[in-house]
């Protein structure tokens, strides 16, 4: 039965070809909807789990997680420096790394931050060291760099009618080690050179400010460009210039929720990001279910479309089954044949569909990659099988339409039709007589 089942799609390989792909497309499309909200979920989920705790000014909780976790560009509003003087001293604060936003070099964003998160974030550095003044620049793994390289930051972009600064270029000295996150494709420099570029004042640690109070503008870039080339205070006062974010570290579990309960007052906000992470999870489970519903929707149009199909390719095929029948084939076998044929092409147009979709999947997750700089992990899960059951089970039940016409299919009427007469009930072969 197997060889002439092969046989027989071997010559129907047409119409064979077109039901495997109309099966694979509408199988595809489901599949690749739920390999990559998926993965979205668990590279946005690894991607938040780096930081602990962030605290922001009075706003959006969802947009300062995209902006200092994500580093999604946006105009946050800023807090008040003594904030961060106030984590440092904090005995429940491991370490507190401020974030500053606003500059960008060849579509990567510079990061103005500290020592303490440049040596946490990744675990280390893939090669050379991390900044010690202000004139240089620590790069994620994904950034197009050197080391050596020279970089002269834009306010902005060009999009935007964004400029060069001049005052200052950063000196790439060190790559970080892949996290899988957007800081891999983040431009890190110290928060003071930040400062500094866009002339804010950062209080008594910095020599720049007290020669701008009281001498000329040329004597406060001269301190600038000293500075540049000096060691980093990062001691923090009451007068430490704005700052849009601030990463927490806490020492304990305890210390975190003490932590975002003390900084959720009306100036400050603070947020857990998983927690921020969780209110997203539940509106891309809203768009998740309208797509599965296309899908799903897509998948009934091909199995009408197939149907249809079916009918029609047994309505040619009477001659066929006609001919086995006279030939002394049981009902049982043609149902058998028939219900096969239909059951191999069906199941192979899952299988490709399951192939196209994890393959779909995972070209949109490296496009997304390639801009954000979260890594979005491709893969079948547990559940995936239940559905590729789901499927096969409906294609059971599918091709036993087709069986079913085959079945009730009457041999002296398909054979009366194909030789174009009566048949005489005394001849032994049907077709023998005209």
């Amino acid at each position: 039965m197997i060889r002439f089942i092969l046989a027989d799609l071997r010559r129907l390989w047409a119409g064979s070809l077109v039901v495997v792909l109309l099966v694979a497309l509408a199988t595809a499309l489901g599949v690749s909807v739920i390999l990559q909200e998926r993965a979205l979920r668990l590279g946005s989920a690894r991607a938040a789990d780096k930081f602990d705790l962030v605290i922001g000014a009075g706003g959006s909780e969802t947009q300062l997680v995209l902006s200092s976790v994500f580093l999604q560009p946006s105009a946050l509003p800023l807090m008040s420096g003594d904030v961060l003087a106030k984590l440092a001293a904090d005995p429940r604060v491991e370490w507190a790394a401020p974030v500053g936003f606003g500059d960008s070099f060849s579509g990567y964003p510079i990061i103005g931050t500290t020592t303490a998160l440049t040596e946490t974030i990744s675990g280390g550095f893939s090669e050379g060291q991390g900044f010690a003044s202000e004139g240089e620049a620590v790069i994620g793994s994904s950034v197009n760099l050197a080391i050596g390289s020279e970089i002269k930051p834009m306010h902005g972009t060009i999009e935007t009618g964004g400029h060069t600064h001049t005052e200052l270029a950063y000196r790439v000295i060190g790559r970080l080690r892949p996290t899988g996150t957007a800081w891999d494709r983040a431009i890190l420099v110290p928060i003071q050179a930040v400062w500094h570029i866009h002339g804010l004042e950062a209080g008594e640690e910095h020599d720049h400010d007290h020669a701008a109070a009281e001498g000329t503008h040329e004597e406060a870039d001269h301190h600038a460009e000293a500075e540049t080339h000096a060691g980093l205070n990062e001691s923090w006062t009451a007068e430490t210039p704005g700052l849009p974010a601030i990463l927490v570290k806490p020492k304990t579990i305890a210390d975190a929720y003490k932590l975002r309960q003390d900084y959720r007052s009306g100036t400050t906000i603070a947020v857990f990001p998983g927690e921020v992470l969780t209110n997203l999870y539940a509106t891309l489970g809203d768009a998740k279910q309208i797509l599965v519903a296309v899908a799903s929707g897509a998948q009934v149009l091909v199995a009408a479309s197939l149907i249809l199909v079916t009918v029609i390719h047994i309505g040619q095929r009477r001659r066929q089954i006609g001919a086995l029948r006279a030939f002394g084939a049981p009902r049982s076998a043609i149902f058998g044949i028939v219900w096969l044929e239909f059951f191999i092409l069906v199941a192979a147009g899952v299988g490709l569909g399951f192939t196209l979709g994890y393959g779909a999947a995972l070209i949109l997750s490296g496009f997304f990659s390639q801009s954000s700089g979260v890594n979005l992990p491709v893969g079948f899960a547990r559940e995936d099988g239940t559905l590729a059951v789901i499927l096969l089970a409906f294609a059971t039940v599918l091709a036993a339409l087709p069986a079913v016409l085959a079945y009730r299919q009457s041999p002296a009427q398909a054979l009366r039709e194909h030789c174009g007469g009566p048949v005489p009930p005394c001849c032994d072969h049907p077709c023998t007589k005209n």
